[in-house]
């Protein structure tokens, strides 16, 4: 099913902050649900031993995989050639994923994740794609010492949560974008030390 089809087929909105215009200032707004899936557990089957009814959950880009391989076994199943996404996915009888734009969905229970009750669910979903995205490399690459100074290219969806990341962590951050009008959003909202523009050869030398 095309993405079109499957907003018709599913209209509900949801609600989020976006850059919606070249200045980079963050607003809200209203947009069709996606991969990032928040919500609470409506039933369970009777092998679930994670989860009850009523908790706050998250599910990822990926809703299966072979469980087999070697990246499997070392829970990196996003590597894993058999994975299944979350939405526009395959299940093995054929069936399409449709993640996100769907009112429900049908996840065994490795692939879900608990959300904290101080969590809210509007906040827990962009965790759940951008979020991970640049959390994982960060601490693969022991980005999360305070006093590192790391540098964040682009102030994008995933440039918002690296530098958020970054600073929880207690890194000194500059921000690298082709905007200069996304310098008070770095600095003044997100906290970033300093900002450069790299367009600016002055500033990249």
């Amino acid at each position: 099913m095309e993405a079109s089809e499957a907003e018709f087929e599913h209209p509900r909105k949801a609600f989020g902050w976006a850059a919606r215009d070249s200045s980079g200032l963050l607003s809200p707004f209203n947009f069709s649900r996606r991969h990032e899936v928040v919500g609470i557990v409506e039933e369970v089957g009777s092998n679930v031993r994670k989860f009850k009814v009523g908790d706050k959950v998250g599910v990822g880009y990926f809703v299966e995989s072979c469980r087999s391989c070697q990246n499997c076994i070392d829970n990196l199943e996003n590597y894993c050639s058999k994975s299944i996404l979350t939405q526009v996915g395959k299940h093995i009888d054929g069936t399409t994923t449709y993640g996100g734009y769907s009112d429900s969905m049908v996840v065994d229970e490795h692939f879900v994740i608990r959300i904290p009750e101080g969590l809210p669910l509007d906040a827990a979903a962009p965790l759940l794609c951008a979020g991970v995205t640049v959390y994982s490399p960060m601490k693969y690459y022991g980005l999360d010492k305070p006093g590192l100074h790391v540098g964040v290219v682009g102030l994008d969806g995933l440039g918002h949560m690296a530098v958020k990341f970054a600073k929880a962590h207690g890194l000194k951050v500059t921000v690298i974008s082709t905007s200069p009008n996304k310098k008070e959003e770095a600095i003044m909202n997100l906290g970033a030390d300093s900002f450069l523009v790299s367009r600016d050869p002055d500033q990249m030398e």
